[in-house]
């Protein structure tokens, strides 16, 4: 069942959402209600997977999340795991769960108001969008580093040029060294850091 739920954890597009360059106050609320809807009903599915409320609680949490992915460009989290995929073909889903906390720390310091409506929304953050996330991904059983699929370490280079080459909106300016340090933190399953 684990390993289905890698495959719903849709929070990428939620939380790019939250501070895209064409936001607006309803995607905002939507994105607010699937970060919690999702989390809360995947944690649930884990403990009794035959659950239908726990379901019908993902299942929306995850339709709202469709719907801000739909309705916003996306940053650099989803610039990030493309680039990976194109270039190591690894997965999809398990390459953004890795990416996320890091990205979203990344862009921490521009984003203050997303910050805080993620931590509100996800359970056992108390307040911390980053620390939150780490709970959720260890909670679910998540993966936490691209070793474990197929990366290398010399991967690190290739992908943070490729990203630099054709960067997408990010609220954060993109620095070569502090985005190779992301990419080698997403590599290694070191912690995301503010």
């Amino acid at each position: 069942m684990i390993q289905n739920i890698r495959y719903c954890t849709n929070f990428e597009a939620v939380v790019e959402s939250l501070y895209a360059k064409d936001t607006n106050p309803i995607i905002q609320t939507f994105a607010s209600q699937g970060i919690r809807s999702l989390a809360e009903g995947l944690l649930e599915i884990k403990e009794n997977p035959r659950s239908v409320p726990a379901r019908q609680k993902a299942q929306y949490g995850a339709w709202l999340c469709a719907i801000c992915l739909g309705s916003t460009t996306m940053s650099l989290h989803h610039k990030i795991c493309h680039a990976i995929g194109g270039a190591l073909n690894l997965p999809h889903a398990g390459t953004h769960t890795v990416v996320l906390p890091r990205a979203l720390s990344y862009n921490a310091p521009a984003v203050p108001q997303a910050m805080r409506t993620i931590g509100e929304a996800l359970p056992y953050g108390d307040g911390d969008a980053v620390k939150g996330l780490d709970i959720l991904i260890k909670a679910l059983e998540l993966p936490t580093s691209l070793a474990d699929f197929g990366m290398q370490e010399k991967d690190v280079d290739t992908v943070a040029e490729q990203i630099m080459q054709s960067a997408y909106a990010n609220p954060m300016p993109l620095e070569p060294e502090k985005l190779r340090q992301l990419i080698y933190s997403c590599y290694g399953g070191a912690r995301a850091a503010l």
